[in-house]
């Protein structure tokens, strides 16, 4: 059965790496008949800064486009421990309560989330400059914890394939297409 796929770009060079990703996971994901929308936010030229207002119609259009998806897929590289300031801002403002999940109290200002996005999957593709050792042990999967946790939890979903790919800036062209046919893997098992 196809699927719907929202997927969010966030990388400002088109021969980056990370285009390589987006790339070889959409033509993978269509030739298996799956649907991709994709939302490149530097192209979009997103504004990434919150500061309290109403969703504005970017936001209010990225929403209903994943509410009609079954897989949310984003792709980004990692820096200083998180994602891009753009998608970092595309989840404060996209993700956000009370639309991708509310609180339920539980006493006083103590309570736990309801995520509203439970029938979705989730995919994230990252790339890391440094290798796997120093990001397990020295960092403890600072980023996946907090994506994991702290972002998609919340929404509800728990169904999460979580790509890494590390030291990219230094591995061989063999072993980029390696992580290749990783994503290509992915997108067919999607």
């Amino acid at each position: 059965m196809s699927k719907k796929i929202f997927l969010v770009y966030g990388h400002y060079n088109d021969k980056s790496f990370n285009a390589a990703i987006r790339d070889t996971f959409i033509k993978t994901a269509e030739e298996k008949g799956n649907k991709v929308d994709t939302v490149d936010l530097y192209k979009e030229k997103f504004n990434p800064v919150f500061a309290g207002e109403e969703p504005g119609e970017d936001v209010l259009n990225h929403r209903q486009r994943i509410e009609e998806c079954d897989t949310i897929v984003l792709i980004a590289p990692i820096w200083n421990f998180r994602m891009p300031a753009i998608v970092e801002g595309w989840i404060d403002k996209v993700l956000a309560p009370p639309w991708a999940f509310r609180f339920k109290q539980l006493w006083g200002n103590y309570g736990y989330p309801i995520g509203n996005l439970r029938q979705k999957k989730a995919i994230i593709f990252c790339t890391y400059g440094s290798p796997r050792l120093a990001i397990t042990t020295f960092f403890l999967n600072l980023p996946i914890r907090r994506l994991k946790r702290g972002v998609f939890h919340m929404c509800g979903i728990y169904n999460i394939v979580y790509r890494r790919y590390f030291a990219v800036p230094f591995v061989s062209d063999a072993k980029r297409q390696e992580f290749l046919d990783d994503v290509k893997k992915t997108a067919i098992n999607i």
